[in-house]
């Protein structure tokens, strides 16, 4: 969190002593945390930073060793600031084996002058030392670690170990993991959860920092789906990673599904105004958000005003709102000052760097100050001036359609969309945009109108929020609008309802309802085939090669359940069983991160 964010938190020095920051300059915050983060030995802290260690081999690091086996007690380790390298890496680890009591590992900045091909072994010997262990993370901080994608393998055995299944805290910031990193994260999280979920304690994390690396529509959206898993998020920074409107869309749709978010931090993106829609229609559901940092993301007019219309309808403990340097005119920036006109926390708006023109500031003071607020608004002096002409929004609006056609274009050519019956005006959807893709080119309507609700916009996001608004009524629409004959598309409708499972009772009925009626109406048609269901299923699961190239899902823990409930109904083919039980029992990784689903549906298949 940034520095405002501090506001009367209390910082721990020792047992039962604490200090009071109370709106500290930002310096005198810096110099505080420097000086516990030197601190040797404070509240079962053992600190090395910025001692700039060079540490190369064992002897290198004897020292750092006897001082981690000699503490007692240790909670949090601080290695930033120094370098260290494979051989000493794995020493460090070997000391770390006793020291169950480990709780945050500070480990920003610790290869400094290295090839990148040592970064991945020295970190999964650290994350071995840890899990042997048996420690029990709360933070784990691997920012300004330019590892890039293969580094993420080096943690990614951690993340998916029991000694993160307590993580509250990932900060993984200026690590240039790419697309691809991201992907590897965010499996390694849905893994984490699907594990600690299986022991009956799910992951609870509260704060995701991944600044800087690239991530790009692609890798936003796959951490997307990871956090709509989670759901228990408090603060997610994501600026500068490259982030177009249909990676904002898959964020703001998880965000919906975080119900505690306070702080939302993604400067320097390109949300456009179709991701800003996209972002208000969510923010509009929140109550704990404090911190939206959008500055520099071109939300544009239409965007703010949305946001506008978001904040004025909600957000009670909101404190800044930030839409800096985001293309912004006059009568757009005045309607997000009158929204704001109730937010009695709100510490700052940061509107500079639009084009409002000197009267369009001078107007957005007296609004402000016509609220006793003006205070609250920060300085304007980089405002570009008034821009009395639509043509650099028209073209940026063109530029937008001419992109959607080309991504449209390579969806289709990557994937085969399903058939799905749309009302009049509505788009095809895709996964990359997951609700409240606004666009014929008119977003107002989307303002004034609810997220819909029908069968086509569950399955192209599927989320617990969607089926329960859904209702009842699933189980009747999925049969309609799916084609019963058709194996494969039973299979995909079937995974997608099955990916919402969660043990809450009122999802879990709904989606065993859903899934009944489904495969009650295929299995009872003639003309269904069930040994190509089967197989189908058991490729897009993973647990089956086939040439078409199918990728898996990557979460098995839903269609366990639903499978279990399936094969004990009347209406499952009890000669599929058996195949199913071989396939289930066969060693398979991504069976093996669902044990607990996997037990019990072994359990049921041995009594079929």
């Amino acid at each position: 969190m940034d520095a405002g964010g501090l506001k009367d938190q209390k910082v721990c020095r020792s047992p039962g002593e604490s200090v009071t920051v109370d709106k500290m300059a930002s310096e005198d915050i810096a110099k505080l945390a420097e000086s516990l983060a030197k601190t040797q030995v404070a509240g079962g802290q053992l600190s090395f930073k910025g001692k700039s260690l060079k540490l190369n081999t064992a002897e290198d690091a004897k020292d750092v060793i006897k001082e981690i086996e000699d503490f007692d007690g240790l909670e949090a380790l601080r290695l930033e600031g120094n370098t260290v390298g494979v051989e000493a890496a794995k020493v460090i680890a070997k000391a770390l084996e006793k020291k169950s009591e480990l709780k945050r590992c500070h480990w920003s900045d610790m290869f400094t002058g290295r090839l990148r091909s040592e970064i991945p072994p020295a970190l999964i010997s650290l994350g071995e030392g840890l899990i042997t262990a048996g420690a029990q993370l709360v933070e784990l901080d691997l920012s300004d670690n330019a590892f890039g994608p293969d580094g993420v393998r080096g943690f990614e055995a951690l993340l998916k170990s029991p000694a993160c299944f307590t993580l509250r805290e990932l900060k993984l910031n200026n690590c240039g993991m790419g697309i691809g990193g991201g992907k590897i994260l965010a499996a390694a999280l849905t893994e984490c959860h699907c594990k600690s979920s299986a022991q009956g304690k799910p992951l609870a994390l509260k704060v995701f920092v991944a600044g800087r690396n690239r991530l790009e529509n692609d890798g936003a959206t796959a951490l997307a789906e990871a956090f709509g898993i989670i759901g228990t998020l408090e603060e997610v920074h994501m600026p500068q990673n490259g982030i177009n409107h249909p990676g904002v869309t898959a964020l703001a749709q998880a965000f919906s599904i975080n119900p505690l978010l306070r702080v939302i931090n993604l400067n320097d993106n390109t949300f456009t105004e179709k991701g800003g829609v996209a972002m208000a229609e969510t923010l509009k559901t929140l109550r704990q958000v404090e911190v939206i940092n959008f500055g520099d993301c071109l939300v544009r007019s239409k965007g703010a005003v949305a946001i506008a219309d978001a904040v004025r309808g909600g957000l009670p403990k909101l404190k800044e709102l930030n839409l800096s340097f985001c293309e912004i005119k006059r009568d757009a920036a005045l309607a997000v000052a009158e929204a704001v006109a109730d937010k009695a926390e709100l510490e700052k708006l940061d509107l500079n760097g639009n084009t409002l023109g000197e009267e369009g500031c001078e107007q957005l003071q007296e609004v402000l100050d016509s609220f006793n607020m003006a205070k609250v608004l920060a300085s304007l002096s980089d405002d570009e001036g008034e821009d009395d002409e639509d043509e650099d929004e028209e073209e940026g609006e063109e530029e937008d359609e001419e992109e959607d056609e080309e991504e449209e274009e390579e969806e289709d050519d990557e994937e085969e969309e399903e058939p799905q019956q749309r009302g009049q005006g509505e788009e095809t959807t895709t996964p990359s945009r997951k609700i409240l893709d606004s666009n014929n080119g008119e977003p107002a309507p989307v303002l004034s109108s609810p997220t819909p609700t029908d069968l086509s916009t569950f399955l192209s996001f599927p989320s617990p929020e969607k089926l329960l608004r859904l209702g009842p009524k699933i189980s009747v629409l999925i049969v309609q609008q799916t084609d019963t004959s058709d194996p494969e598309k039973v299979v995909s409708a079937l995974l997608k309802v099955a990916s919402v499972f969660r043990d809450e009772a009122t999802v879990k009925t709904t989606v065993l309802d859903a899934a009944d009626a489904l495969m009650q109406k295929a299995f009872s048609s003639s003309s269904f085939n069930s040994n190509t269901f089967l197989t189908r299923l058991l490729i897009h699961m993973g647990l089956l090669k086939s040439e078409d190239k199918i990728k898996a899902i990557p979460n098995l823990y839903g269609p366990l359940m639903v499978l279990n409930h399936m094969v004990q109904q009347d209406y499952f083919p009890k000669a599929l069983a058996p195949l199913l039980l071989a396939f289930v029992t066969k060693p398979n990784g991504a069976l093996e991160s669902c044990s607990f689903a996997r037990h019990n549906l072994l359990q049921t298949l041995y009594k079929v």
